[in-house]
């Protein structure tokens, strides 16, 4: 039914379309991520794409990736597409020699308990990168 893969986001169209999925997802919420940078997903249904997840290096974090951005359309929430993308980013980290995966959440419930169904743990980073209530997770890859 929905199919995942790592996408070329050097490629004018699919940065396109990760542009479009983050405006979809997003709508203001959130500055535009530099797609140029990490390595980044499209889940499609079909031949649309209906997701997306990115992961870059962290500056946060030790020997850890950064999972900066993931968004599905609303019409295709509850089918389990962020913890795909979750997996998918993990399998990447253990490929690359992360210790772990560190990202934040900033109210929004349901991306916090995708974490804790992902095995994600709330920790409090030696420096804070975003807002005062801002729940930071992170998890162990090996």
């Amino acid at each position: 039914m929905y199919r995942i893969g790592v996408v070329d986001a050097d490629d004018e169209e699919i940065a396109e379309t990760l542009g479009d999925l983050h405006r979809l997802t997003f709508f203001d919420g959130a500055t535009m991520p530099q797609f140029e940078l990490g390595t980044w997903w499209l889940a499609y249904h079909g031949d649309d794409p209906v997701a997306f997840a990115g992961v870059v290096s962290s500056t946060y974090a030790r020997n850890s990736g950064y999972f900066c951005r993931v968004g599905v359309v609303q019409r295709h929430w509850g089918r389990g597409l962020q913890l795909r993308l979750m997996r998918a980013i993990e399998t990447r980290g253990r490929r690359v020699g992360w210790d772990s995966i560190v990202s934040d959440t900033t109210d929004i419930p349901v991306s916090a308990n995708n974490f804790i169904e992902a095995g994600y743990r709330l920790y409090v980073p030696e420096v804070p990168w975003a807002w005062s209530h801002t729940l930071y997770w992170r998890k162990r890859l090996r």
